[in-house]
Protein backbone atom coordinates (compact mmCIF):
# COMPACT_ATOMS: atom_id res chain seq x y z
CA UNK A 1 0.00 0.00 0.00
CA UNK A 2 1.37 3.44 -0.89
CA UNK A 3 2.36 6.01 1.64
CA UNK A 4 1.68 9.33 -0.70
CA UNK A 5 -1.62 10.13 0.50
CA UNK A 6 0.08 9.89 4.30
CA UNK A 7 2.76 11.92 3.04
CA UNK A 8 0.13 14.60 1.13
CA UNK A 9 -1.90 15.42 4.57
CA UNK A 10 0.88 15.43 6.60
CA UNK A 11 2.66 18.10 3.84
CA UNK A 12 -1.09 19.67 3.97
CA UNK A 13 -0.87 19.29 7.97
CA UNK A 14 1.90 21.76 8.09
CA UNK A 15 0.97 24.63 6.47
CA UNK A 16 -1.69 25.36 8.84
CA UNK A 17 1.21 24.31 11.42
CA UNK A 18 3.01 27.76 10.41
CA UNK A 19 -0.20 29.79 10.90
CA UNK A 20 -0.16 28.84 14.83
CA UNK A 21 0.60 31.63 17.19
CA UNK A 22 3.46 31.37 19.15
CA UNK A 23 1.09 30.90 22.99
CA UNK A 24 -0.55 28.11 21.38
CA UNK A 25 2.40 25.69 20.61
CA UNK A 26 3.79 27.00 24.07
CA UNK A 27 0.24 25.50 25.65
CA UNK A 28 0.36 22.29 23.31
CA UNK A 29 3.77 21.37 24.76
CA UNK A 30 2.88 22.40 28.48
CA UNK A 31 -0.40 19.70 27.64
CA UNK A 32 2.00 16.94 26.71
CA UNK A 33 4.70 17.43 29.59
CA UNK A 34 1.34 16.84 31.50
CA UNK A 35 0.02 14.11 29.39
CA UNK A 36 3.98 12.20 29.27
CA UNK A 37 3.58 12.18 33.09
CA UNK A 38 -0.22 11.03 33.30
CA UNK A 39 0.17 8.04 30.61
CA UNK A 40 3.67 6.77 31.56
CA UNK A 41 2.11 3.31 32.92
CA UNK A 42 0.77 2.52 29.53
CA UNK A 43 4.28 4.01 28.02
CA UNK A 44 6.05 1.83 30.22
CA UNK A 45 4.15 -1.31 29.77
CA UNK A 46 4.74 -0.75 25.99
CA UNK A 47 8.17 -0.50 26.30
CA UNK A 48 8.17 -3.38 28.45
CA UNK A 49 6.99 -5.21 25.26
CA UNK A 50 9.92 -3.68 23.05
CA UNK A 51 12.53 -4.81 25.96
CA UNK A 52 11.50 -8.36 25.97
CA UNK A 53 12.52 -8.73 22.20
CA UNK A 54 15.81 -7.45 23.07
CA UNK A 55 18.68 -9.00 24.38
CA UNK A 56 19.85 -7.12 27.74
CA UNK A 57 23.64 -7.38 26.72
CA UNK A 58 22.35 -4.99 23.42
CA UNK A 59 24.54 -1.73 23.75
CA UNK A 60 20.64 -0.70 22.08
CA UNK A 61 18.69 -2.07 25.09
CA UNK A 62 19.64 1.14 27.46
CA UNK A 63 19.10 3.53 24.57
CA UNK A 64 15.81 1.88 24.31
CA UNK A 65 15.17 1.52 27.95
CA UNK A 66 12.28 3.73 29.14
CA UNK A 67 11.76 4.36 33.25
CA UNK A 68 9.49 6.92 35.22
CA UNK A 69 12.99 9.03 35.78
CA UNK A 70 13.55 8.95 32.24
CA UNK A 71 9.45 9.90 31.29
CA UNK A 72 10.12 12.52 34.17
CA UNK A 73 13.21 13.61 32.50
CA UNK A 74 11.79 14.37 28.90
CA UNK A 75 8.78 16.44 30.59
CA UNK A 76 10.96 18.66 31.86
CA UNK A 77 12.25 19.10 28.61
CA UNK A 78 9.28 19.49 26.74
CA UNK A 79 8.55 22.16 29.29
CA UNK A 80 12.13 23.92 28.69
CA UNK A 81 11.33 23.68 24.67
CA UNK A 82 8.15 26.07 25.74
CA UNK A 83 9.66 28.30 27.71
CA UNK A 84 12.39 29.09 24.43
CA UNK A 85 12.06 31.96 22.76
CA UNK A 86 10.49 30.78 19.37
CA UNK A 87 13.00 31.36 16.22
CA UNK A 88 10.40 31.94 13.82
CA UNK A 89 10.10 35.12 11.88
CA UNK A 90 13.29 36.14 13.72
CA UNK A 91 15.04 38.96 11.86
CA UNK A 92 18.39 37.84 10.42
CA UNK A 93 18.91 40.99 8.54
CA UNK A 94 16.93 43.81 6.54
CA UNK A 95 18.11 46.93 4.52
CA UNK A 96 16.25 49.65 2.28
CA UNK A 97 17.89 49.96 -1.32
CA UNK A 98 17.95 53.37 -2.53
CA UNK A 99 14.76 52.32 -5.06
CA UNK A 100 13.20 51.94 -1.84
CA UNK A 101 12.34 48.64 -1.14
CA UNK A 102 12.61 47.26 2.34
CA UNK A 103 14.08 43.59 2.33
CA UNK A 104 14.67 41.36 5.04
CA UNK A 105 15.33 38.49 5.91
CA UNK A 106 13.73 36.33 8.17
CA UNK A 107 13.75 32.42 9.73
CA UNK A 108 10.65 30.38 8.93
CA UNK A 109 9.82 26.76 9.59
CA UNK A 110 11.65 24.06 7.06
CA UNK A 111 8.08 22.47 6.17
CA UNK A 112 8.08 18.77 6.86
CA UNK A 113 10.75 16.58 8.72
CA UNK A 114 11.64 13.51 8.15
CA UNK A 115 13.65 11.49 11.43
CA UNK A 116 14.47 7.57 10.79
CA UNK A 117 15.98 6.33 13.63
CA UNK A 118 16.79 3.23 15.91
CA UNK A 119 15.56 2.05 19.53
CA UNK A 120 15.30 5.61 21.00
CA UNK A 121 11.56 6.07 22.01
CA UNK A 122 12.39 9.55 23.90
CA UNK A 123 13.52 10.57 20.03
CA UNK A 124 9.57 10.57 19.28
CA UNK A 125 8.91 13.22 22.45
CA UNK A 126 11.47 15.26 21.84
CA UNK A 127 11.74 15.64 17.78
CA UNK A 128 8.18 16.05 17.79
CA UNK A 129 8.24 19.21 20.76
CA UNK A 130 11.24 20.68 18.72
CA UNK A 131 9.27 20.08 14.89
CA UNK A 132 5.89 21.84 17.11
CA UNK A 133 7.96 24.68 18.30
CA UNK A 134 9.08 25.41 15.09
CA UNK A 135 5.84 25.05 12.42
CA UNK A 136 6.99 21.93 11.21
CA UNK A 137 5.17 18.61 10.58
CA UNK A 138 6.80 15.43 11.02
CA UNK A 139 7.18 11.94 9.58
CA UNK A 140 8.56 9.33 11.93
CA UNK A 141 10.10 6.34 10.85
CA UNK A 142 11.28 4.37 14.28
CA UNK A 143 12.93 0.90 14.15
CA UNK A 144 10.95 -1.94 14.85
CA UNK A 145 12.55 -2.79 18.09
CA UNK A 146 10.79 0.54 19.65
CA UNK A 147 7.54 0.63 17.61
CA UNK A 148 5.46 -0.50 20.85
CA UNK A 149 7.11 2.26 22.77
CA UNK A 150 6.57 4.68 19.76
CA UNK A 151 2.99 3.63 18.72
CA UNK A 152 1.96 4.81 22.69
CA UNK A 153 4.15 7.76 22.62
CA UNK A 154 2.17 8.93 19.17
CA UNK A 155 -0.94 8.19 20.98
CA UNK A 156 0.27 10.13 23.53
CA UNK A 157 0.61 13.24 21.61
CA UNK A 158 -2.27 12.72 19.26
CA UNK A 159 -4.73 12.76 23.05
CA UNK A 160 -3.36 16.47 23.24
CA UNK A 161 -3.54 17.96 19.54
CA UNK A 162 -7.21 16.38 19.50
CA UNK A 163 -7.93 18.20 22.53
CA UNK A 164 -6.49 20.98 21.20
CA UNK A 165 -8.66 21.17 18.28
CA UNK A 166 -5.19 20.40 15.98
CA UNK A 167 -5.06 17.85 13.10
CA UNK A 168 -3.16 14.54 14.39
CA UNK A 169 -1.61 14.52 10.55
CA UNK A 170 1.35 17.22 11.98
CA UNK A 171 3.00 14.16 13.15
CA UNK A 172 2.59 10.37 11.92
CA UNK A 173 4.14 7.49 12.86
CA UNK A 174 4.97 5.28 9.41
CA UNK A 175 4.74 1.18 10.17
CA UNK A 176 7.94 -0.36 11.16
CA UNK A 177 8.83 -2.63 7.67
CA UNK A 178 11.50 -1.85 5.53
CA UNK A 179 9.06 -0.89 2.21
CA UNK A 180 8.00 2.32 4.67
CA UNK A 181 11.04 3.44 4.75
CA UNK A 182 12.02 3.19 0.76
CA UNK A 183 9.03 5.17 0.62
CA UNK A 184 10.05 8.01 2.90
CA UNK A 185 13.12 7.77 0.76
CA UNK A 186 11.76 9.09 -2.10
CA UNK A 187 8.87 11.30 -1.26
CA UNK A 188 10.44 13.85 -3.01
CA UNK A 189 7.80 16.83 -3.01
CA UNK A 190 6.63 16.01 0.44
CA UNK A 191 9.36 15.79 2.71
CA UNK A 192 12.16 18.47 2.75
CA UNK A 193 14.89 16.83 4.58
CA UNK A 194 15.67 13.52 6.01
CA UNK A 195 17.94 13.13 9.28
CA UNK A 196 18.54 9.66 10.22
CA UNK A 197 19.39 9.05 14.20
CA UNK A 198 21.20 5.78 14.74
CA UNK A 199 24.30 3.25 13.97
CA UNK A 200 26.75 4.39 11.33
CA UNK A 201 24.89 1.61 9.23
CA UNK A 202 21.72 3.36 9.43
CA UNK A 203 23.23 6.90 8.46
CA UNK A 204 24.89 5.17 5.35
CA UNK A 205 21.87 3.19 3.99
CA UNK A 206 19.77 6.62 4.22
CA UNK A 207 22.43 8.92 2.56
CA UNK A 208 22.88 6.55 -0.27
CA UNK A 209 19.39 5.37 -0.87
CA UNK A 210 17.57 8.86 0.02
CA UNK A 211 16.44 10.98 -3.21
CA UNK A 212 15.45 13.66 -0.08
CA UNK A 213 17.96 16.20 1.28
CA UNK A 214 19.47 14.32 4.14
CA UNK A 215 21.22 15.68 7.25
CA UNK A 216 23.82 12.88 9.01
CA UNK A 217 23.32 13.23 12.70
CA UNK A 218 24.36 10.44 15.13
CA UNK A 219 27.26 8.13 15.24
CA UNK A 220 29.92 9.44 17.13
CA UNK A 221 33.54 7.57 17.16
CA UNK A 222 35.44 10.12 20.02
CA UNK A 223 38.89 10.50 20.67
CA UNK A 224 40.71 12.26 23.62
CA UNK A 225 44.21 13.41 23.11
CA UNK A 226 45.90 13.14 26.32
CA UNK A 227 48.86 15.61 25.66
CA UNK A 228 52.51 15.36 27.29
CA UNK A 229 51.86 18.68 29.04
CA UNK A 230 48.75 17.25 30.73
CA UNK A 231 47.37 17.12 34.38
CA UNK A 232 46.75 13.82 36.09
CA UNK A 233 44.32 15.35 38.18
CA UNK A 234 42.53 17.08 36.25
CA UNK A 235 42.15 14.52 33.13
CA UNK A 236 41.90 11.41 34.94
CA UNK A 237 38.24 12.17 35.81
CA UNK A 238 37.39 14.01 32.36
CA UNK A 239 38.40 10.33 30.93
CA UNK A 240 36.52 8.27 33.20
CA UNK A 241 33.30 10.31 32.74
CA UNK A 242 33.68 10.46 28.82
CA UNK A 243 33.82 6.98 28.82
CA UNK A 244 31.43 5.35 31.64
CA UNK A 245 28.79 8.20 32.21
CA UNK A 246 26.23 6.76 29.50
CA UNK A 247 28.17 4.27 27.24
CA UNK A 248 25.38 4.20 24.85
CA UNK A 249 25.10 7.68 23.64
CA UNK A 250 26.74 8.89 20.82
CA UNK A 251 29.18 11.00 22.50
CA UNK A 252 30.63 8.46 24.88
CA UNK A 253 34.74 8.02 24.48
CA UNK A 254 35.74 5.54 22.15
CA UNK A 255 39.86 6.13 21.74
CA UNK A 256 41.90 7.61 24.54
CA UNK A 257 45.28 8.79 22.72
CA UNK A 258 48.05 9.52 25.07
CA UNK A 259 51.36 10.88 24.85
CA UNK A 260 54.29 8.19 25.00
CA UNK A 261 55.71 10.69 27.41
CA UNK A 262 52.82 10.49 30.32
CA UNK A 263 52.18 6.22 29.28
CA UNK A 264 52.32 5.33 33.34
CA UNK A 265 49.91 8.02 33.73
CA UNK A 266 47.50 4.39 32.32
CA UNK A 267 48.43 3.05 36.05
CA UNK A 268 46.45 5.55 37.96
CA UNK A 269 43.66 5.94 34.96
CA UNK A 270 43.74 2.32 34.19
CA UNK A 271 42.82 1.73 38.20
CA UNK A 272 39.51 3.76 37.90
CA UNK A 273 38.37 2.48 34.66
CA UNK A 274 38.90 -1.00 36.17
CA UNK A 275 36.09 -0.20 38.69
CA UNK A 276 33.89 0.41 36.18
CA UNK A 277 34.74 -2.61 34.09
CA UNK A 278 35.69 -1.10 31.45
CA UNK A 279 37.32 -3.60 28.63
CA UNK A 280 40.38 -2.20 27.18
CA UNK A 281 42.10 -2.66 23.65
CA UNK A 282 45.82 -1.19 24.16
CA UNK A 283 48.14 -1.08 21.40
CA UNK A 284 51.34 -2.55 22.19
CA UNK A 285 52.95 0.50 24.70
CA UNK A 286 49.70 0.86 26.56
CA UNK A 287 49.49 -3.00 27.19
CA UNK A 288 53.10 -3.36 28.14
CA UNK A 289 52.26 -0.50 31.00
CA UNK A 290 48.92 -2.02 31.73
CA UNK A 291 50.04 -5.94 31.43
CA UNK A 292 49.87 -7.26 35.69
CA UNK A 293 47.87 -3.94 36.83
CA UNK A 294 44.84 -3.99 35.01
CA UNK A 295 42.32 -6.88 35.23
CA UNK A 296 43.22 -9.67 32.79
CA UNK A 297 40.12 -10.63 31.95
CA UNK A 298 39.24 -6.74 30.50
CA UNK A 299 43.05 -6.34 28.75
CA UNK A 300 43.68 -7.01 25.32
CA UNK A 301 46.46 -6.31 22.75
CA UNK A 302 44.00 -3.69 20.29
CA UNK A 303 44.05 -4.65 16.55
CA UNK A 304 43.02 -2.38 13.54
CA UNK A 305 39.64 -3.16 14.23
CA UNK A 306 39.71 -1.33 17.53
CA UNK A 307 40.37 2.54 16.52
CA UNK A 308 37.68 3.76 14.23
CA UNK A 309 34.67 1.70 16.11
CA UNK A 310 31.80 3.54 18.28
CA UNK A 311 31.85 0.79 21.01
CA UNK A 312 28.24 2.23 22.66
CA UNK A 313 29.76 -0.38 25.60
CA UNK A 314 32.14 -0.18 28.09
CA UNK A 315 34.88 -0.37 25.76
CA UNK A 316 37.82 1.48 25.05
CA UNK A 317 41.07 1.38 22.83
CA UNK A 318 44.11 3.28 23.63
CA UNK A 319 46.63 4.83 20.75
CA UNK A 320 50.23 5.69 22.45
CA UNK A 321 51.50 8.51 19.94
CA UNK A 322 54.77 10.87 19.80
CA UNK A 323 53.63 14.14 19.15
CA UNK A 324 50.28 16.19 19.32
CA UNK A 325 50.68 15.67 15.08
CA UNK A 326 50.72 12.06 15.32
CA UNK A 327 47.62 12.23 17.56
CA UNK A 328 46.11 14.74 15.22
CA UNK A 329 46.91 12.18 12.42
CA UNK A 330 45.28 9.87 14.08
CA UNK A 331 41.91 11.24 14.86
CA UNK A 332 41.61 12.51 11.33
CA UNK A 333 41.70 9.56 10.00
CA UNK A 334 38.82 7.81 12.49
CA UNK A 335 37.03 10.44 13.53
CA UNK A 336 33.16 10.53 12.40
CA UNK A 337 33.81 14.21 13.12
CA UNK A 338 31.61 14.42 15.79
CA UNK A 339 33.03 15.09 18.93
CA UNK A 340 36.97 15.42 20.39
CA UNK A 341 39.04 16.33 23.34
CA UNK A 342 42.18 17.57 24.61
CA UNK A 343 43.88 17.30 28.10
CA UNK A 344 46.39 19.65 27.67
CA UNK A 345 48.30 22.54 29.69
CA UNK A 346 50.53 23.96 27.48
CA UNK A 347 48.18 27.03 25.49
CA UNK A 348 50.11 26.34 22.32
CA UNK A 349 49.30 22.74 22.14
CA UNK A 350 45.39 23.35 23.02
CA UNK A 351 44.59 26.41 20.51
CA UNK A 352 46.49 24.17 17.62
CA UNK A 353 44.55 20.93 18.63
CA UNK A 354 41.41 23.00 18.48
CA UNK A 355 42.02 24.58 15.66
CA UNK A 356 43.05 21.83 13.81
CA UNK A 357 40.67 18.79 14.43
CA UNK A 358 37.72 19.06 12.08
CA UNK A 359 34.62 17.85 14.11
CA UNK A 360 31.41 19.53 15.65
CA UNK A 361 32.46 20.19 19.10
CA UNK A 362 36.25 20.20 20.19
CA UNK A 363 37.07 20.49 23.58
CA UNK A 364 39.79 21.16 25.75
CA UNK A 365 40.29 19.84 29.71
CA UNK A 366 36.44 19.01 29.73
CA UNK A 367 34.36 15.62 28.71
CA UNK A 368 32.66 14.88 25.60
CA UNK A 369 29.42 13.95 27.44
CA UNK A 370 28.40 17.86 27.57
CA UNK A 371 27.84 17.45 23.18
CA UNK A 372 24.10 17.65 23.75
CA UNK A 373 21.49 20.21 23.28
CA UNK A 374 19.97 20.42 26.37
CA UNK A 375 23.83 21.07 27.72
CA UNK A 376 24.82 23.76 25.41
CA UNK A 377 21.90 25.77 26.57
CA UNK A 378 19.62 25.01 23.90
CA UNK A 379 16.55 22.63 24.70
CA UNK A 380 16.55 19.40 23.70
CA UNK A 381 18.06 18.33 20.34
CA UNK A 382 17.15 16.47 17.53
CA UNK A 383 20.20 14.85 16.91
CA UNK A 384 24.09 15.90 16.47
CA UNK A 385 24.98 16.96 13.23
CA UNK A 386 28.61 15.96 11.69
CA UNK A 387 28.14 17.37 8.42
CA UNK A 388 29.16 21.34 7.16
CA UNK A 389 26.10 22.07 5.44
CA UNK A 390 23.16 23.68 7.16
CA UNK A 391 23.74 22.43 10.59
CA UNK A 392 26.48 21.71 12.41
CA UNK A 393 26.48 20.24 16.03
CA UNK A 394 23.50 19.94 18.16
CA UNK A 395 20.53 20.66 16.22
CA UNK A 396 18.07 22.65 18.16
CA UNK A 397 15.29 25.13 17.67
CA UNK A 398 17.78 27.77 14.87
CA UNK A 399 19.23 24.79 13.03
CA UNK A 400 15.12 23.73 12.48
CA UNK A 401 14.07 26.73 10.37
CA UNK A 402 15.67 28.24 6.88
CA UNK A 403 14.69 31.57 5.99
CA UNK A 404 13.25 33.75 3.01
CA UNK A 405 13.33 37.23 1.95
CA UNK A 406 10.69 39.34 2.65
CA UNK A 407 10.55 42.17 0.16
CA UNK A 408 8.15 45.41 0.44
CA UNK A 409 7.67 47.58 -2.03
CA UNK A 410 5.32 50.63 -3.15
CA UNK A 411 4.78 50.45 -6.97
CA UNK A 412 8.16 50.22 -8.11
CA UNK A 413 9.63 48.17 -11.16
CA UNK A 414 12.89 46.67 -12.58
CA UNK A 415 13.82 48.86 -15.28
Amino acid sequence: MSLEGTFKRVQNASRALSMLSEDTINRILRSLADEALASVETILQANKLDLARMDPKDPKYDRLLLTEERISAIASDIRNVANLPTPLGAQLSEKTLENGLHIEKVRVPIGVIGIIYESRPNVTFDVFSLCLKTGNALVLKGGSDAHDSNTAILACIHRVLEREGITSDIVTLLPADREATKEMLQAVGYIDIIIPRGSQGLINFVRDNSKVPVIETGAGIVHTYYDRSADLAKGMPVIVNAKTRRVSVCNALDCLVIHQDRLQDLLPIGKELAKKEVEIFADGPAYRILKGSYPDTLLSEATEEHFGTEFLAMKLSIKTVNSLEEALAHIARYSSKHSEAIIAEDKATIDHFLRAVDAAAVYANTSTAFTDGAQFGLGAEIGISTQKLHARGPMALEELTSYKWVIRGDGQVRP
